[in-house]
Order: C-alpha cells, then sequence, then structure tokens
C-alpha cells in the first residue's frame, strides 16, 4: 500500500511541476508582449527610476523573479530561523517597538528636564546623545574643549554628571540608549555606577550602549586608541556583562554612521555586518562561548527615503546574520541567530532648506522601519540638520511614531510585504551583493586591515561623491533643495546654546573635584593603568575608578598612556 501511496504522491508532484512551468513559459509570453506595448510611450526624463543607492529598478516584477525562492529556506516564519520575516514570533501584536527620540544638549540637569519632558508625554525609552568633547573623551574643562561643551549633546564628565542626568528616572523601568564609541566603557560605567546609587542591580539595567569602535574608524572619526586595543576593551564589556549585567546590550553594531557618512545601502549592510561578524570573532579568540554573548549583540540601522530598499535592508540582515552565527561561528541558540535592531531616520536626508518638508521625509523613513521589523526606532526632528531639537520639534517627531503606531494599521500584521515580487527580489539582491563584499573584505585580510589601509574610507567617499554628483546635475530631485525651490523660506525657531553651559559645567566639575578624594582617586587610576598592561579584564578597575569619581578625561588619559592614539591612514 506504501509503495502505491508513493507512486501517487510523484504522480501529484510531477504533475504540480509541470503545471508550475506551463504557468511560468505563459506568463514570460505575457510578459514579452507587454514589454513590447510599454517600451512605445517615452519614459519620464526627470528621474533614472534608480534607488537612493543607484540600484535601477525593473519597470515589472513578476513570479518570474522570485520563481526560485524556497519558502522555509529564505523566508520562513516570524521569530524562526532564518528571522526573514522578523526576530520574534508575534512581532507588534504583543509589543510596539521602542520609542525613542535622541536627546541630549547643554548640561545634564537640563537635559534631565528634557527626559522628564519626553517620558510624560509617552516616550518609551531615552537616547543620550552626549557632546563633541564627551564623545572623543575629553573633560568639559579641557582646553581642547573650549567651544562646544553642550553644544552638540550634553556634557558628562563623571558620575556626578551622570547621578544628575537620570535623577528621578528609574534605571530598573525605562530603558537607555547611548550613543558612544572611544569611550564607551567608561559612559557605561557611568551608568552602572548610578543605577547602584539607586539601588537598582547591574541585573536589572536594561538599555544599550553603542560601543562600536569599527565604524568610528569608517565613518564617524570619534576614536581614541588604535583598532587592537579598542576592540579589546568592547570584547572585555562582553566579558563581563554576560555574567553582571545580562540584560544590557553592550554593543549596538551601527549601519547609521556609515550610512550617513555617504555609503549605499548594500555597503551599509554589508560593512555593518562584517564588523559585526569581527565582533563575535573576538569573542571567541578571547575564549567567550559564542551563545554566551551574541545573544546580547544589537545592531543599528540608518533609514533612508528609498522606501523599499530600506525595508529590503532590514530582511536581509536578518537573514545573514542568522546563517552565518549559525552555520560558520556554531552557534546552537536560537538567540544568537536573532539579529535584533534599533533603527533611525536619516538625518542626512534632513534639509535646511524648508524644514518643514523634513516631517514628511521622517514620517516615511519611520513606515519603512516598522514594515523591516525594527525593535526600537528613533524619529528625527524637523530641525536637527540646524541644530539640536526644540521641544516643539521632539513632540512632532514622538507624535509621528504615535499615528504611525495607532492610526495605520501597519502593526497589525506580520512582515505585510512579504511575498511582493519586488522586496523579494530586492531581499536576494542586497543578500547576495552584501556576500559578494564580505569576500572582498576577506581578500585585504579583514576587517581591521581595511581599516589601516583606508579601504573602506575611499569606498564611502566614493559612494558619496556619486550621490553629491547626482544632486548637483538634478539627476536626483530633492525637494527643496534643487528642485521646487521657494525663495521666501520663513525661518523656523531653533534651540541655541550658549556659552553659560560650559560655565555651569566647569563649576560642578571643580565641585566635584574638590568634594573627592584626591589620593583614592589616584590609586584607582594607577590599578586600571596596570590592568591594561596585564591584558586584564578592564570593567572592574574602571568600575571602581568612576565610583572614585575619577573623570572621564582621567580615565582617557591613563589608558591613552598605556594604548596610545590612533592616526588614521591617508586616502585619496
Amino acid at each position: 500500500m506504501s509503495s502505491v501511496l508513493t507512486d501517487k504522491t510523484k504522480a501529484d508532484l510531477q504533475r504540480e511541476i509541470e503545471r508550475r512551468r506551463e504557468e511560468l513559459r505563459r506568463l514570460e509570453e505575457s510578459l514579452a508582449r507587454w514589454e513590447k506595448r510599454f517600451g512605445e510611450a517615452p519614459p519620464r526624463a526627470d528621474t533614472d527610476f534608480a534607488t537612493v543607492s543607484g540600484r535601477l529598478v525593473e519597470p515589472l516584477y513578476t513570479p518570474l523573479d522570485t520563481a526560485d525562492d524556497d519558502y522555509l529556506r529564505e523566508l520562513g516564519l516570524p521569530g524562526e530561523y532564518p528571522f526573514t520575516r522578523g526576530p520574534y514570533a508575534s512581532m507588534y501584536r504583543t509589543k510596539l517597538w521602542t520609542m525613542r527620540l535622541f536627546s541630549g544638549f547643554a548640561t545634564a540637569d537640563e537635559t534631565n528636564r528634557r527626559y522628564k519632558f519626553l517620558l510624560k508625554r509617552g516616550q518609551t525609552g531615552l537616547s543620550v546623545a552626549f557632546d563633541f568633547p564627551t564623545l572623543m573623551g575629553y573633560d568639559s574643562d579641557d582646553p581642547l574643549s573650549a567651544g562646544e561643551v553642550g553644544k552638540c549633546g550634553v556634557a558628562i564628565s563623571s558620575l556626578a554628571d551622570m547621578e544628575t542626568l537620570f535623577d528621578g528616572i528609574p534605571l530598573d523601568e525605562v530603558s537607555v540608549s547611548m550613543t558612544i564609541n572611544g569611550p564607551a566603557m567608561m559612559l557605561y560605567c557611568f551608568l552602572l555606577a548610578t543605577a547602584e546609587k539607586q539601588g537598582v542591580p547591574f541585573d536589572k539595567v536594561r538599555g544599550t550602549v553603542q560601543n562600536d569602535i569599527l565604524k568610528e574608524y569608517m565613518a564617524q572619526h570619534a576614536w581614541i586608541f588604535p583598532p587592537r586595543p579598542a576592540l579589546k576593551i568592547i570584547t572585555d564589556c562582553f566579558e563581563w556583562s554576560s555574567v553582571h549585567a545580562p540584560r544590557f546590550n553592550t554593543i549596538s553594531i551601527s549601519g547609521y554612521h556609515i550610512r550617513e557618512a555617504g555609503a549605499t545601502a548594500v555597503q551599509e549592510l554589508a560593512y555593518t555586518l562584517k564588523n559585526g561578524f569581527t565582533y563575535v570573532e573576538e569573542g571567541i579568540a578571547r575564549g567567550l562561548d559564542v551563545d554566551l554573548f551574541a545573544p546580547r549583540l544589537s545592531f543599528f540601522w540608518d533609514v533612508h527615503n528609498d522606501f523599499f530598499e530600506e525595508i529590503a535592508k532590514f530582511r536581509a540582515a536578518r537573514r545573514i546574520w542568522a546563517r552565518h552565527l549559525r552555520d560558520a561561528y556554531g552557534a546552537k541558540d536560537p538567540r544568537s541567530w536573532r539579529l535584533r535592531t534599533h533603527a533611525q531616520t536619516a538625518g542626512v536626508s534632513l534639509t535646511a532648506q524648508q524644514p518643514h518638508n523634513n516631517i514628511v521625509r521622517v514620517a516615511y523613513q519611520a513606515m519603512a522601519a516598522v514594515l523591516g521589523g525594527t525593535q526600537s526606532l528613533h524619529t528625527n526632528a524637523m530641525d536637527e540638520t540646524l541644530a539640536l531639537p526644540t521641544e516643539h520639534a521632539v513632540r512632532v517627531a514622538l507624535r509621528t511614531q504615535q499615528i504611525l503606531a495607532y492610526e495605520t494599521g501597519v502593526a497589525n500584521t506580520i512582515d505585510p510585504l512579504a511575498g511582493s515580487y519586488y522586496m523579494e527580489r530586492l531581499t536576494d539582491e542586497l543578500e547576495n551583493e552584501a556576500e559578494g563584499i564580505f569576500e572582498e573584505i576577506d581578500t585585504l585580510g579583514g576587517v581591521v586591515a581595511g581599516i589601516e589601509t583606508g579601504y573602506f574610507q575611499s569606498q564611502i567617499a566614493n559612494s558619496s561623491r556619486r550621490f553629491q554628483q547626482e544632486v548637483d546635475t538634478k539627476q536626483r530631485i530633492i525637494v527643496g533643495v534643487n528642485e521646487f525651490v521657494e525663495s521666501d523660506d520663513v525661518p523656523i525657531e531653533i534651540l541655541r546654546i550658549g556659552e553659560e553651559a560650559a560655565a555651569k559645567q566647569e563649576a560642578r566639575l571643580a565641585r566635584t573635584r574638590a568634594r573627592r578624594d584626591g589620593a583614592a582617586v589616584a590609586e584607582m587610576l594607577e590599578r586600571l593603568k596596570m590592568a591594561a598592561r596585564k591584558d586584564e579584564n578592564l570593567m572592574p578597575p574602571m568600575l571602581d575608578a568612576v565610583r572614585a569619581y575619577a573623570t572621564l578625561g582621567e580615565m582617557r588619559a591613563a589608558l591613552e598612556e598605556v594604548y596610545g592614539r590612533f592616526e588614521e591612514p591617508i586616502t585619496f
């Protein structure tokens, strides 16, 4: 009986294959006829029908573009390998994405008031923007900080500042994301010590520290130490946190700044994931079980103007990460295969001209992020290309997310664009091109070698130059900039940070130094240097230095004595 059934099943299967072949053959014939009719009308002259990244888009996509797809192998179900359709089974049906706005300006007490303003209006997580001296590891009273204190973010020089920043904000209830890289471990320790002061155990603290130094060398340039010791410091965070702060994401592998520097969507995808693989390799080389630290790795993507390309980028990223973590790095825990992500609308797409247009740009970008399956979203304010945002602008940016979540219906079903011929073809293309870039990077000797030779910097610069040339020649239209320009633009109110913020911060820092035990600080800094020389994990001695109120600049200088500073290669 079983043999008869098997033969019947084979016959049915063969008939289905023949039916499918005939269907595709008839489609090919119909498509050929359609293409002749389509070609009779001249195309529009105001576009080249390419994505923001320069990828040519076909006029029509059909089942012929996805005929080879294996649904379970390439798409699967949400929350299951390969996670193309989303990292969690229920996605927004059980929990909406975390709504964040980038905030931080002037001093810690002023930013604390802004945080409470945002939390009161429905924001569900806090994202900390630091000023440039803090990003570079300098104290606010350092001569090199002059003119920059509090201007592009909040000034944080010691534990005292961080305590003020989160005064009245319980760190076991509010998730905190910190955009900091070169001195990331120091700011992470400031946050942990602040939680400790609040009585919150480390294992209850939730959030993310960006801590992605590789993309700094590629794109943003806010580094301190050379790549090798910088990678060692990051791995120290992985190792310590996997035991002591298991709910905290100790790195947010960031494509955002790579894209903002001018990279294409596929370059952002490939460079970011390759950086992620490099961090995984560093952890494994340390002797860590990949499943011990990989579940806490998270990602951070830019969401640019090309709606479909951005959605496909999220989907391709999840599929690539799952496959490599499982097959190349031997991860057995499905949580290690799951790529979780924060997304931010594209700051580089905002325009100073007709700034109210930025509200529309951000809304479309935010919708792409949600359709792409993000777990956390930051919507830029309309005035962020001009200055730090005003309260009015951040309220509009937050309401944009809330309208998206509660009024549009996009959160009702999971990955609603799955099965679109264009979406699946685009996802496949991005995946395949990223794999080709991985191979190219491997021929250079890996990510660090590529950084040291200037490969990434030159590739990103070339893409940025191409995009600007398209804008200059009007091959690419930017509304309000090179087309639909108005001479009577009305300026909008912007937030201006004066020098009084620097004066207040310097006075606070002086009081901190006067009140602390100077001898204890000196001892803790010496222990920190000794741990660096002995190649020990730096988290315990750095936490002790932070508890003694050592400043950011003092800890940076101590480690710089051991590790030195990085100087970028010159490329053209």
